[in-house]
């Protein structure tokens, strides 16, 4: 039997975490099963624990990439800057509460996707969905510091951050009702996207 190499190793770790990402979000955390997870992965079960000692650490480490890859989005629209689509927090904004966001398959986001499933996790996993939402705040609290100052309407650190807090609850919220809706009622599940597309940055 030939040996797995390194790379070969840290290849099949990296595919489970991708899997689990979408299968997680997709589906829940406690909905997915590590035989069928692992059968996503195109692995055998038992060689799931050569790489996690559990599957609770397995969410922890989907929740960080999944969160790295969100905010790395919101980093490179504020390294854009403004550009005809309009300012880096309007660009997130319509990105986010988009028909196509809310219809991903893998449930994108994970502060909406997941927002449910930590609350029911282990410490470590809503420790981690908490790093996520931070980066978020800081993220946001930044940008909006940024755009008022450029704009001539500096505000205070405190405000922005208030200001984050309310904008991220309300994209998650909208993005967790429009989800909940879409099937049976799709033009209210539009309706909520819409309105809070409109608002949230007023």
């Amino acid at each position: 039997m030939p040996r797995i190499t390194k790379e070969d190793k840290a290849r099949n770790r990296q595919n489970i975490v991708d899997v689990a990402g979408r299968m997680f979000r997709s589906q829940g955390i406690d909905a997915v099963g590590i035989a069928d997870l692992m059968k996503g992965a195109g692995l055998t079960h038992g060689g799931f624990y050569n790489h996690f000692a559990s599957k609770d650490a397995l969410a922890v480490e989907v929740c960080n990439a999944s969160f790295a890859a969100s905010l790395g989005v919101l980093a490179e629209a504020v390294e854009q800057g403004p550009g005809p689509l309009g300012t880096p927090l309007e660009r997130v904004v319509a990105d986010y509460l988009s028909t196509a966001h809310r219809d991903a398959e893998d449930g994108g986001c994970p502060s909406a996707s997941l927002v449910t499933d930590a609350g029911r996790q282990s410490q470590d996993v809503q420790a981690a969905y908490a790093e996520g939402v931070e980066g978020y705040l800081a993220g946001f609290t930044s940008e909006i510091v940024r755009e008022a100052k450029e704009e001539g309407r500096p505000i205070d650190q405190g405000e922005a951050r208030e200001r984050a807090a309310r904008l991220l609850s309300e994209l998650v919220g909208a993005m967790v009702l429009a989800r909940a809706v879409r099937k049976v009622q799709p033009d209210l599940s539009e309706e909520i996207l819409r309105t809070v597309r409109s608002t949230a940055l007023d």
